[in-house]
């Protein structure tokens, strides 16, 4: 007799405890790597020693942030540099640069900005700065390229020496601002959009009920544009010695000038000084090689800035002074939304947590909160500014320091602190409120969907996109609009000593820079992140302190996955370093990419934000 066939049920337990088991011996397989890869780590040599003397290369790539974007540990430690390539922090590259002006090991320094995706001239000037300080050390920079895209010029500029390839370009385009208007084709598509604002120049929402752009926001996007290419253009001339004006001339007529030269860029940029030599890859290792010693035949003595600062950070630890009264730093950087949100996104808990952790921290004798945002969802923005006066009431003055962006939700939260500082090509204001709600019911009908049924109230529809927007659910949302516009006008002028009438004539949605910010009093200085650290210190009369970033804490797990991740740890099988699209294509792509990632986020409890989606900081 044949053996008689298991049932159903016996079958489909089985195999679950088949794959049971093969999921266990996944795992177990996962936690013996991880286990083999710590004591590997444990039994490596020791660190080398830096140097006696060797020229600090800063080479960053991707884009410079001011918070790198979150990403899962296991993540992280498979694919270990696709994120850490995608992204620069501006405070390592600042730092690493000021420490090595004042070590007596680093004798020179090399730009090689070819990764460099950009960051916006804000982070640039910053940088710039640190650059300018450690020149002043007697100490030159050579900055060395293939190509120099607009932002890896800038930087560039700053070097004594800079090297061009024969068969490269300087690639100076100037500022702009072309938002995608979709009028028309949401005509095309049926879909209504219902629009809610206050404000001539919240422009936000143009791009929903426009094929073009309105004459007011024409004008004051080419103000603060004009304003950051005028710092651009004047600042490189200044540093190059060239003749003023000699950038708008190559740039408007770079089609007769190369017409000159046969079509050659890289002579052009030659003849007009932007570059001080033409030289090949080896040319460069040459010069490099003499100028910094010869490390073998194939390389010159450096030391790359990610591994000096490793060990500035690790001599900083050995020399730290326990019992020090501390500057806490705190930072905000992406779109405002609701509750709780990873790094590279504000969330409003988050950011409450944050400073109720600092409040905890009896050595934290002020705060610096690090802005760099467009905004977001009104209500969000609010909690944090509560929490400021929370932290402010309780004898901690809280300093705003702005980086490229601190606009319309970024201003809100920024308005009230003790005291608020931005850099001249900071974009800020843009002081305005919003609502925006699609119905989608001539789209469906058009389809042959239709929407009907019955209610208890005349409200009981409101929320149904599939459903027009009755006269009362729009009276609605637009007194919400012009309530929280109120509200908005009323704090900042609480925080700027003025009055809503007198913040209304420059709010309405107008962005402005840093420069034109001071000038009509929405900030108080101009400067860096450390004048703004300074600043606290002297508010709080310290002369010497200690700055503590306050981070959400990681539990033990996520601390052994990020310390393998960023400790060198790669595994044999994790992916390559390099990505599949060019740095100034992920540049141009990331603007895009974070307006579309914000807009299916949206989470305001009301739907009111306080958002400046047309701001792109150059």
């Amino acid at each position: 007799m044949s053996e008689r066939k298991p049932g159903i049920f016996r079958r489909i337990f089985g195999f679950i405890n088949k794959l049971a088991s093969v999921l266990r011996t996944l795992i177990s397989l996962l936690f013996l790597i991880i286990v083999v890869v710590i004591i590997a780590s444990l039994f490596q040599e020791d660190i080398q020693p830096m140097p006696e003397k060797a020229a600090l290369r800063v080479a960053p790539s991707g884009v410079i942030v001011e918070q790198k974007t979150y990403v899962d540990p296991v993540t992280q430690l498979f694919q270990q540099s696709a994120n850490q390539d995608a992204e620069t922090l501006l405070s390592d590259l600042i730092t690493t640069i000021s420490r090595a002006a004042d070590d007596d090991r680093i004798t020179s320094m090399v730009l090689e900005l070819d990764q460099l995706a950009g960051g916006g001239i804000s982070k640039l000037e910053e940088i710039g700065q640190a650059l300018e300080t450690f020149k002043d050390s007697g100490k030159p920079i050579i900055a060395v390229g293939d190509n120099f895209t607009q932002d890896q010029y800038y930087l560039a500029s700053y070097a004594d020496e800079i090297h061009l390839n024969p068969m490269g370009a300087v690639i100076l385009t100037g500022y702009g601002s072309y938002p995608s208007y979709l009028a028309e084709a949401l005509e095309k598509l049926k879909v209504n959009v219902n629009v809610f604002r206050v404000g001539e120049y919240k422009d936000a929402i143009e791009p929903f009920i426009r094929n073009d752009m309105s004459e007011a926001s024409r004008e004051h996007t080419l103000e603060w544009l004009n304003t950051l290419w005028d710092i651009y253009t004047s600042r490189i001339e200044n540093l190059r010695n060239i003749p003023s004006d000699a950038i708008n001339d190559y740039v408007n007529n770079l089609g007769d000038k190369l017409v000159q030269y046969n079509g050659d860029s890289a002579r052009l940029a030659l003849e007009m000084g932007f570059v001080d030599q033409l030289s090949t890859r080896p040319d460069m290792l040459e010069e490099l090689r003499s100028q910094a010693g010869a490390k073998n035949h194939n390389s010159y003595q450096y030391i790359d800035f990610q591994t000096y600062l490793a060990y500035s950070k690790r001599t900083q630890v050995l020399q730290s002074t326990t019992g020090q009264d501390r500057i806490g730093l705190i930072v905000a950087k992406g779109a405002i939304l609701e509750g709780e949100q990873p790094r590279g996104t504000i969330g409003g808990d988050t950011l409450t947590a944050l400073f109720q952790q600092a409040r905890q921290d009896d050595k934290i004798k002020a705060l610096v909160l690090r802005v760099d945002s467009p905004g977001g969802s009104a209500f969000a923005s609010d909690v944090i500014r509560q929490e400021i006066a929370n932290t402010r009431q309780q004898g901690i003055p809280v300093i705003v320091s702005m980086g490229s962006l601190a606009a319309s939700g970024g201003y809100w939260i920024s308005a009230n602190a003790d005291q608020v500082w931005a850099t001249p090509t900071t974009l800020t204001g843009s002081i305005g409120v919003f609502g925006l709600v699609p119905t989608f019911e001539d789209s469906l009908t058009a389809i042959g969907i239709n929407s009907d049924g019955v209610g208890t109230t005349r409200l009981a529809d409101i929320y149904q996109l599939d459903r027009p927007m009755s006269e009362q659910a729009k009276q609605i949302v637009q007194l919400n609009v012009d309530s929280i516009y109120d509200r908005f006008l009323s704090l900042v002028a609480e925080g700027r000593n003025s009055t809503p009438e007198e913040i209304h004539k420059i709010a309405q949605g107008r962005v402005w820079s840093g420069l034109k910010a001071r000038e009509i009093g929405l900030i108080d200085e101009l400067g860096t992140l450390e004048d703004a650290i300074n600043a606290a210190a002297k508010l709080v009369n310290l002369e010497e302190f200690e700055l503590k970033t306050i981070t959400k804490p990681l539990n033990i797990y996520e601390q052994l996955m990020l310390e393998l991740a960023n400790g060198g740890v790669r595994l044999p099988f994790a992916g390559p370093r390099n990505g599949l699209l060019p740095p100034a294509l992920v540049s141009e792509l990331k603007p895009l990419i974070e307006k579309l990632d914000f807009i299916g986020k949206l989470n305001d409890p009301r739907g009111v934000y306080a958002h400046c989606l047309i701001c792109a900081a150059p």
